[in-house]
């Protein structure tokens, strides 16, 4: 059930596993300033290389994957992040499978951490295109790595056996671009550091002129539903106890 998260001073390490690079910057840019602000060491986890992304026609295809990496290590340095990990894992036909789940566990298990944002794996019809198919993957195979996987001895258990990581229980989730909602980040202040996050995603928003104002107009809605005076900003999340 939903639980208010724990203060970001008590979290020393937080851990976000996203389908695509540029995920997390739109979801979350705001909310991930604030945190490595507070002191947390945040480290992204990337299913894939979004190879499958951009749209230019006449870029080669063999080196969108190597733009995209790039794209995201410096937007994640715009909002203070530099632990930035990729799976490789194809653009577009991500599937919640045991591999990935292993994959995801492995870094729950190295990162340790006390929080941790993943993507919704339900769909939400009101904002579908949140609802991409690699997004909902991500999100069912990050929920089944944090339960039972990561903390599980005997499960995959290589990863304790070959590779020394032993078993993680993470605390807190956070679930973002799902259908329910239960905290709300205001972003107002870090507003201006999620669209240069965004922006260093050339290959993604390089076309789009409105960007701050869309980004703008969804984030005033996510204050209003909160109840919040006009003009602030915020970010939406499911928080739910997975100790």
């Amino acid at each position: 059930m939903p639980v208010s998260p724990a203060p970001d001073e008590s979290i020393e390490r937080a851990l976000v596993v996203v389908a695509h690079p540029d995920d997390v910057d739109f979801g979350a840019g705001g909310t991930i300033a604030r945190w490595t602000d507070a002191g947390i060491h945040v480290t992204y986890c990337l299913c894939t290389d979004g190879d499958a992304g951009g749209f230019d026609l006449d870029f080669p295809r063999d080196q969108m994957s190597g733009l995209r990496r790039a794209e995201q290590i410096e937007a994640a340095k715009v909002l203070g992040v530099s632990d930035v990990r990729f799976l490789g894992y194809p653009d577009g036909r991500l599937q919640p499978s045991l591999e990935l789940r292993r994959d995801i566990a492995r870094v729950i298990r190295q990162v340790r951490p006390q929080r941790i944002l993943v993507q919704s794996p339900e769909r939400d019809y009101d904002r579908i295109a949140r609802s991409h198919p690699d997004h909902r993957a991500a999100g069912s195979a990050a929920l089944d790595a944090i339960y039972p996987d990561a903390r599980n001895p005997f499960a995959f258990p290589e990863l304790r056996l070959d590779e020394g990581l032993e078993p993680w229980a993470v605390p807190e989730t956070w679930i973002m671009g799902g259908p329910t909602v239960s905290h709300h980040v205001d972003v107002t202040d870090t507003f201006e550091r999620k669209v240069a996050a965004l922006r260093a995603h050339e290959s993604q928003t390089a076309h789009m002129a409105d960007l701050e104002e869309f980004l703008a107009a969804r984030l005033r809605e996510n204050a209003s539903a909160a109840g919040w005076d006009e003009g602030r900003m915020a970010e939406a999340f499911l928080v739910v106890s997975t100790a």
